[in-house]
């Protein structure tokens, strides 16, 4: 009787001493998020901060920490260039380490599965003002196809053909002249899956034009845009690359960056494909906007075109994919 009291007593010493362990190891760590938090940190950075300081010490651990100090990138502010004027930003990355370190305890027998954050840069596109935008982050491996259309529908179908056998998606940028004559081949870019957005609505020299005509162009083709596809797009591309300041402010007023390209296959002079592919070749980069249009040169370049690309390592996007902060992996080279 007497062994059967102590054993009991024992098991109850027992539950006590770790309840109140738990509830020390509980105050501490709300004592050391209080302390986190007390120096200016907010809610998520001090739970992050917490969750870190938490994880074990041990020799899993110590390797997850030296790989994720390896592999950190840091993030690239947006900037405004001498020359390529507005450069967006790019994301950083970071190893979740108290991810990882709970994937690789959940399955110690495979490759530890490394989870990732991404990190935002301190300055955005958006915080730079009214500036045109000619290419990409260098430091982003995507391109983008930037393909105006006034005229040539009779290469448009081809063009999307290939973009679909490639699973590549492009911006088109509409002549609302044309958009209003055409809505049914506009609805098929649309179905496609392709990104539209305003080329002006009678193709002018820009930076000619009045600031109430100036107006009237890029808000006819908004209207267009909107009434016809539901479109709500981000980017205005000029007609002939032709411009001014008051340009770039007009389409800020309408919620439209002014955007131009990086590299111009000059189709319009109907080049042998093959040049094409070789202009493209040698001198497509990260962040590289391509200025095409649906011309019989560009149609026939355009698988070559996407191949080389894909050959360095990049990815062909839409323009809002190649100028987002968003992080991209590299492409394997084939």
């Amino acid at each position: 009787m007497r062994r059967a009291k102590r054993a009991v007593w024992i098991v109850a010493s027992l539950a006590i001493t770790l309840i109140i362990g738990q509830f020390s190891g509980v105050r501490d760590y709300i004592d050391q998020l209080r302390d986190v938090q007390g120096s200016g940190a907010s809610e998520p950075e001090a739970a992050t901060t917490m969750a870190v300081a938490a994880l074990p010490e041990n020799a899993l651990m110590q390797r997850l920490r030296t790989e994720a100090a390896r592999q950190r990138r840091e993030p690239v502010d947006a900037r405004v260039d001498r020359v390529w004027k507005a450069i967006p930003g790019y994301n950083g990355l970071e190893v979740d380490l108290d991810a990882t370190y709970r994937k690789a305890v959940a399955a110690p027998d495979r490759p530890i599965q490394y989870v990732y954050r991404q990190l935002a840069p301190k300055v955005h596109l958006n915080q730079l003002g009214n500036v045109p935008i000619y290419r990409g982050n260098p430091e982003k491996p995507m391109v983008s196809f930037m393909v105006n259309v006034a005229w040539g529908n009779e290469y448009i179908v081809p063009i999307l053909n290939t973009l679909d056998e490639e699973k590549v998606k492009a911006t088109f940028f509409l002549d609302g002249s044309w958009l209003k004559k055409n809505p049914e081949l506009a609805k098929e870019i649309q179905k496609r899956g392709h990104e539209l957005s305003n080329h002006a609505y009678s193709h002018p020299d820009m930076s000619r034009l009045s600031r109430a005509r100036a107006t009237q162009e890029i808000e006819k083709t908004e209207k267009l845009l909107h009434e016809t596809l539901g479109v709500k797009n981000s980017w205005f591309a000029p007609p002939s690359g032709d411009f001014n300041q008051q340009t770039v402010d007009l389409a800020a007023e309408l919620g439209l960056k002014t955007v131009l390209w990086t590299l111009d296959t000059v189709d319009w002079k109907h080049p042998a494909p093959d040049s094409v592919v070789q202009k493209i070749s040698s001198k497509v980069e990260s962040g590289s906007l391509i200025l095409m249009h649906p011309t019989d040169s560009s149609s026939a370049a355009l698988k070559g075109m996407i191949r080389a690309i894909r050959s360095k390592g990049l990815a062909p996007g839409t323009v809002s994919q190649t100028l987002s902060p968003d992080r991209q992996l590299p492409v394997p080279v084939e």
